[in-house]
């Protein structure tokens, strides 16, 4: 099976912006298992930002573009740096691939990422995708990892993406607000009554929120390829939702 999974900076870091040490390493040691059970699999990681700020001692996100693609520039380097070490002890290798939106939008450009992908993964490498916030503008911003997850999954016809982030799944309401919200575990299509139950964007560190996953839950039911929600703190359901157990939120019809 071909799986891209993608998390999210709140997954991946403490309120603070420096890296969850333990999160991560578990993420790592679950995707290296999920790899030796003989799964292609393509990491979409956000944190570059968010661990620059960190790092840089920045007492919050930054709001101006030079300082953003600061963070990102100082950031990128750390989380790499991370999971070369962490994937290294399992003795799997790693490859960076840094992206904007012209890359997607490009016919050339976007095949030749594409290729690069499916070339990395025949040679058994484990492939690591991020926004190139460095460069990034408003113009060419992808915008989101959600959507660029779901693009990179649309182009390598993958099998499944799962979003880990700091929530459960899709819920009838706002669990916060509203106690007996009921958590929904397939969402065939996305409708006006689904976008309804998005909410505002998620923590202060990261970009995303329900709007960006509804959007990526689009082009995945538009490839065929099923998208699951479910929550970063516990990196070992994903072996639950590749067995096909309940877990979060899943996107599409469900396989007969």
């Amino acid at each position: 099976m071909r799986i891209v999974v993608k998390i999210g900076t709140s997954t991946l870091a403490h309120s603070t912006g420096h890296l969850n040490i333990r999160r991560v390493e578990e993420l790592c040691t679950v995707l290296s298992d999920i790899k030796n059970a003989g799964h292609q699999v393509i990491l979409v990681s956000s944190g570059a930002i968010g661990m620059g700020v960190g790092k840089l001692g920045l007492l919050q996100r930054p709001t101006d573009i030079p300082t953003k693609q600061a963070s990102a520039a100082v950031g990128q380097c750390e989380l790499m740096y991370t999971y070369d070490r962490l994937f290294a002890m399992f003795n799997h290798t790693v490859g960076q691939l840094l992206i904007t939106g012209d890359d997607m939008e490009n016919e050339k450009r976007h095949d030749n990422f594409s290729n690069t992908i499916n070339r990395l993964l025949e040679l058994n490498a484990l492939p690591i995708i991020n926004e190139n916030d460095t460069v990034a503008t408003e113009e060419i911003a992808i915008g989101d990892n959600d959507t660029l997850a779901a693009m990179v999954a649309q182009s390598i016809r993958a099998d499944k993406l799962i979003l880990l982030s700091d929530i459960d799944g899709v819920f009838t309401a706002d669990p916060h607000t509203v106690p007996d919200a009921k958590l929904i575990q397939r969402i065939p299509e996305i409708n006006a009554e689904v976008m309804a139950l998005a909410g505002a964007a998620g923590s202060k560190l990261g970009t995303g929120g329900m709007v960006t996953k509804f959007h990526a839950a689009k082009i995945c039911i538009a490839c065929g390829c099923e998208m699951v929600i479910a929550n970063g703190n516990h990196p070992a359901a994903l072996y639950d939702i590749l067995e096909g157990k309940p877990v979060g939120t899943a996107f599409g019809e469900e396989a007969k």
